[in-house]
């Protein structure tokens, strides 16, 4: 019966952590990098405003004005704020208490938050959030939070296909005709803007490889 099910914690957490892969961009330049540090006057650094602006991203087709009034929006309140002031992170803002990183997001930054929503936490495998969430497992559900944030602000006109370095590892990025695609999530709500970075809502929980394989078999190990 435990092979059984762990046979199927494997297929279900495999599904969720990312088939698309890291190696699936191999070689691929990592044009949607944000830099480690970015001038709050600039409108990305390290970026080409021709490709931004040319049509072939989504969001491209967004006027500096546009622009403008979303930064304007979210200037006065910080990424922990923002998502919980939303009706689709209320998961999210538990697991960033339970992690003690509320401080971090709240005031570093610039970040871009790839934010797993409320529907996204509950398709992970009976028993995993449960998990995460207890004290003694604080450093392992750090490390699942820290994989889906990138040091610098990227909106979406700036996302191209490449491979990126969030603060726990590597993420691979898609830009579809109709979706941007993170490993083998979807952005559904783009450009959430905060006064220190932006939100993307993505309908995954992103899992490197390695973090998986952990998950498998320490949630296994309890059951």
């Amino acid at each position: 019966m435990k092979t059984d099910y762990l046979n199927r914690f494997k297929k279900q957490i495999a599904v969720l952590s990312g088939v698309i892969g890291i190696s699936a961009f191999a070689g691929v330049p990592a044009l949607a990098q944000a830099p480690a540090t970015m001038p709050e006057s600039s409108t990305g650094a390290g970026y080409n405003q021709e490709n931004m602006m040319d049509g072939t991203n989504p969001g491209a087709q967004q006027t500096r004005e546009q622009m403008m009034n979303r930064t304007t929006a979210g200037a006065e309140s910080n990424i922990v704020e923002v998502a919980a002031g939303s009706e689709s992170f209320d998961t999210l803002v538990q697991a960033v208490q339970a992690a003690e990183l509320e401080g971090t997001l709240a005031s570093g930054g610039p970040y871009t938050v790839f934010a797993p929503t409320d529907e996204a936490f509950a398709e992970l495998p009976n028993g995993t959030l449960e998990y995460l969430l207890r004290p003694e497992n604080r450093g392992l559900l750090r490390q699942v939070l820290s994989y889906h944030v990138v040091p610098g602000e990227v909106t979406s006109n700036e996302i191209q296909t490449g491979s990126v370095d969030t603060l726990a590892g590597g993420i691979a990025v898609r830009v579809a005709e109709d979706r941007v695609i993170v490993n083998n999530g979807s952005v559904v709500q783009p450009d959430i803007q905060a006064s220190n970075g932006v939100i993307h809502a993505v309908n995954r929980v992103l899992l490197p490889r390695e973090l998986r394989n952990t998950l498998i078999s320490q949630v296994t190990t309890q059951q």
